[in-house]
């Protein structure tokens, strides 16, 4: 099974760039970020029209939303709590009928957080230290089994998750006290898919900022965006794939689709 993350940045804007994601890496399970379309105007018929007959989605107006389509059956599970009370459509999880047994996968959409580095300065930093706390609280009070997280999570933790460990040590998605709460959240019941894969020595990116005029060669990019995998998941990994040439396409987001491979 091939499930694939994306930070869309918008789904109505890009919807040609999700059919070129299709043909390029022919995913069984696509999650998307940052969809930005309420759920009553999302386009119903799109998903099948793709090949995946079954979608779930959390939209609102120009902000958030998360979306799983796949083309394994799959049921909703509306366990998880309004992170932080807000409604701010930021998470989506289904069950999946695999082969080998019911498989839980979560979507998320973390807040990047503002500018300025200070909970009590900018409440968009306060919110996404809270947000993680409690997504942390969360899966430590109820274990997960079987489980695949994936998306935005905003945050680089590792030194090689940043193109400059030391001009980004201050600066928002690589700050210790997100780096913290990030392992904490980890440590609830993860493992790095991503660097199962690839060592954390080696760079890994999977962001470049559309401030950089030619992002190739500057390379300055971030892994904002993750895969974690249950222990009991970890020996049916198979593979990574990090489509960076998507940022080469007309209009692209600043975020580039990553799938994992799993014997499921």
């Amino acid at each position: 099974m091939r499930i694939v993350t994306w930070n869309i940045n918008s789904l109505r804007l890009r919807l040609g760039l999700l059919e070129r994601v299709v043909a390029a890496l022919a995913p069984d399970v696509i999650c998307l970020q940052e969809t930005k379309v309420p759920d009553e105007l999302f386009p119903e018929q799109a998903p099948a029209r793709l090949g995946y007959p079954h979608h779930l989605r959390r939209g609102m107006k120009s902000y958030n939303g998360v979306a799983i389509l796949s083309r394994v059956p799959m049921r909703p599970d509306d366990g998880a709590p309004d992170w932080c009370l807000k409604d701010d459509r930021r998470h989506v999880a289904a069950v999946l009928d695999t082969a080998s047994g019911p498989v839980a996968l979560h979507d998320f959409y973390v807040p990047a957080g503002g500018d300025v580095p200070d909970p009590v300065a900018n409440p968009k930093y306060a919110h996404k230290l809270a947000f993680v706390d409690e997504a942390a609280a969360y899966f430590t009070a109820y274990p997960p089994l079987r489980s695949i997280l994936v998306g935005d999570l905003n945050i680089a933790p590792l030194e090689h998750d940043v193109w400059s460990h030391r001009q980004l040590r201050d600066v928002v998605s690589h700050t210790e006290p997100e780096i913290a709460r990030l392992n904490a959240w980890l440590a609830s019941g993860f493992v790095d898919a991503m660097r199962h894969f690839v060592p954390p020595e080696e760079k890994l990116y999977s962001w470049w900022s559309y401030r950089n005029r030619d992002w190739r060669a500057s390379n300055r990019g971030r892994r904002l965006d993750h895969v974690w995998v249950t222990p009991d998941l970890v020996p049916a990994l198979r593979g990574l794939t990090v489509l960076q040439e998507a940022r080469d396409w007309p209009g692209p987001s600043d975020h580039v689709p990553m799938a994992i491979d799993l014997d499921l």
